[in-house]
């Protein structure tokens, strides 16, 4: 199915809190600092989704794939980073995470950015596989700092946008 896209608004904070909570679990757990995962309780992924959804007007943009009246996912971009790209577990290898990617390239682009940039965690190997195969370059290793100060060992994907 063809997911439609739209802006999220407050009434996607719930959904957009359970695909991220479930997917950040899925490509972190082993492949962070233990006091990250301590840090992201399912209320943290609750709070940041009610921010960022009531904020859609806001230079951190927040898109969501609607399949059939449900949110399959989303993505978060500011400025030139791509911050976020999830997909509920059940919509995974269908059309809906392509949608958001070219969405969250269009959206950098349109913000004036010749390149978008993302941060992987060094161990997520689904998700370096996937960004390669759509024309994302690892640009190396980082060390990403999540709030609160904590390392996160990352790699820079990189692709032009326009």
């Amino acid at each position: 199915m063809t997911p439609t896209l739209r802006f999220a608004t407050p009434a996607d904070a719930e959904a957009i809190a359970r695909i991220w909570h479930a997917g950040w679990q899925d490509a972190h757990l082993g492949n962070v600092p233990d006091e990250l995962i301590t840090a992201r309780t399912p209320d943290s992924f609750v709070e940041r989704a009610v921010d960022r959804a009531a904020n859609a007007d806001a230079e951190a943009k927040t898109v969501v794939a609607d399949v059939d009246g449900a949110v399959a996912g989303f993505i978060m971009v500011l400025d030139d980073e791509v911050e976020q790209v999830y997909v509920d577990a059940s919509f995974r290898g269908g059309a809906v995470a392509p949608a958001l990617l070219a969405e969250a390239e269009r959206l950098v682009a349109a913000g004036g950015h010749d390149t978008a940039w993302l941060a992987v965690v060094a161990g997520n190997t689904r998700a370096r596989r996937y960004y390669e195969r759509h024309g994302w370059a690892d640009h190396g290793p980082f060390d990403h700092l999540a709030p609160g100060d904590i390392v996160v060992p990352a790699h820079r994907y990189v692709k032009a946008v326009r």
